[in-house]
């Protein structure tokens, strides 16, 4: 049994929160530094779940890894990396997707990888079909096998023009952690370009790599023999800034989110003020508040980045059941994203999903019979429930569901929040939220 969250609801979370390095570039990086010939520093690290699973994934490769105590800061020291046993990779299986992007720099180490059957959040399809045919354009060989899949490449990896047919992120990732060493030029279309790629790419041209980004999401890459270790510090994570300003807006509070950069979240801050949540941004981070009166419901598409983030809607759900009228969501990035709305009924919101695309954005699950559009109306008078978390978004929405809930909620599964929310048990507390955490 895992630990049971207690939350007492109606108090309004008001005082400051600060956001560590972002989840979804901090892992990256790390395996990114298993490219260099010398050693590497990362800082502005979270202490999430996600970096311990990778931590222990490098040092079971022969990676060294040193944490400065009084910063956070890792040194991550590639120079004995070594082949680890099916095993004891496969012991971390069920933690994380990550594994699949170690591929690229292991075959530049080692000539081969081993990847186990991949976990992370169960919010639609994420198959590593993608990552594996990326693999093989650039000539590796992938043989599937019952505990997993071994890739390898006798003759090394070669450049390649590829066309993504949907620029994902993690596919992205495993062509620049490819790429950058392979022999020749590699140029990829429909490319990713999330400030976390853009992010990685500043730090492999750290390590010597030659990438270029170019207009209508083309990034081209010269692959290069050997690159150093980098000193780099990682972006804010703008998801993290997001979930909290939604919290604010939920529970009727004030919250100045530090370190929120505005730069990378102008599509939320434009939907944030037309729902009637106010903000202001500092030098050194950005203020989010309930200014008074009825919130105002909205129409919605997620899209890939400049888009309005999938990450980002489901804490917003949750604010849109306070919105006087009807609004409709439509996600078009992860087809199973909508689970979540199950709890928020129980506690009293009106939503309803279906399958049809409820929007102009052109979608993959139209005619796929997914629920990925939802219709929520309000304001909902909350109250509290039992609840299991499903995933990292959807737990993070239950959670300010229930802190603006009448009543009292019991939260189980809470483990799942810690792989994407640093310490956040202590900053709900210190914005003077009534919980209490028990076995």
């Amino acid at each position: 049994m895992g630990k049971i969250l207690t939350i007492h609801g109606g108090v309004p979370l008001n005082g400051t929160v600060r956001v560590g390095g972002a989840k979804n570039l901090v892992p990256k990086a790390m395996v990114a530094a298993l490219l260099g010939s010398t050693p590497s520093i990362l800082r502005n690290v979270p202490e999430i779940k996600d970096v311990v699973v990778v931590r222990s994934l490098l040092e079971l490769h022969g990676v060294k890894v040193d944490q400065d105590e009084a910063t956070g800061d890792l040194t991550l020291d590639p120079t004995q990396v070594k082949t680890a046993s099916n095993q004891a990779i496969d012991a971390h299986a069920g933690d994380s997707r990550i594994p699949i992007l170690f591929c690229g720099p292991l075959i530049h180490s080692l000539g081969e990888a081993f990847i186990p059957d991949l976990g992370g959040c169960r919010i639609g399809d994420r198959p590593i079909d993608f990552h594996l045919e990326v693999l093989r354009e650039f000539g590796a060989v992938v043989d599937k096998a019952p505990d997993g899949i071994r890739i390898s490449a006798p003759n090394g990896l070669t450049g390649a023009k590829l066309s993504l047919q949907y620029p994902s992120v993690g596919t992205t990732e495993q062509v620049l952690l490819s790429a950058v060493r392979a022999k020749g030029v590699t140029e990829v279309s429909n490319a990713a370009i999330e400030p976390e790629i853009l992010d990685l790419i500043s730090l492999l041209q750290k390590m010597g790599a030659i990438i270029s980004v170019h207009r209508d999401r083309v990034i081209r890459i010269q692959g290069v023999e050997t690159l150093t270790g980098f000193d780099h510090t990682a972006l804010p994570d703008r998801n993290e800034a997001a979930s909290w300003a939604s919290a604010a807006l939920v529970t009727k509070g004030d919250i100045f989110v530090q370190d929120a950069q505005q730069r990378d979240l102008t599509a939320f801050l434009h939907v944030y003020r037309q729902i009637g949540g106010e903000f202001e941004v500092k030098s050194n981070g950005i203020r989010f508040y309930h200014p008074g009166g009825d919130l105002n419901p909205l129409i919605l598409e997620t899209d890939v980045h400049p888009g309005f983030m999938t990450d980002w809607q489901q804490p917003l759900v949750v604010a849109l059941t306070q919105a006087k009228g009807v609004s409709v969501i439509h996600e078009t990035v992860y087809e199973n994203r909508f689970g979540f709305t199950d709890a928020l009924v129980r506690m009293g919101s009106t939503v309803q999903v279906h399958t049809d695309c409820l929007g102009s954005t052109p979608c993959r699950f139209g005619q796929r019979n997914f629920k990925h559009s939802a219709v929520v109306v309000g304001p909902a008078k909350l109250t509290g429930a039992d609840i299991d978390v499903p995933d990292l978004r959807g737990g993070f929405s239950h959670l300010i569901a229930a802190l603006a809930a009448e009543g009292t909620s019991r939260v189980t599964g809470i483990e799942i929040i810690n792989r994407g929310y640093e310490h956040f048990m202590e900053k709900l507390e210190g914005l003077g939220a009534n919980v209490e955490l028990s076995n």
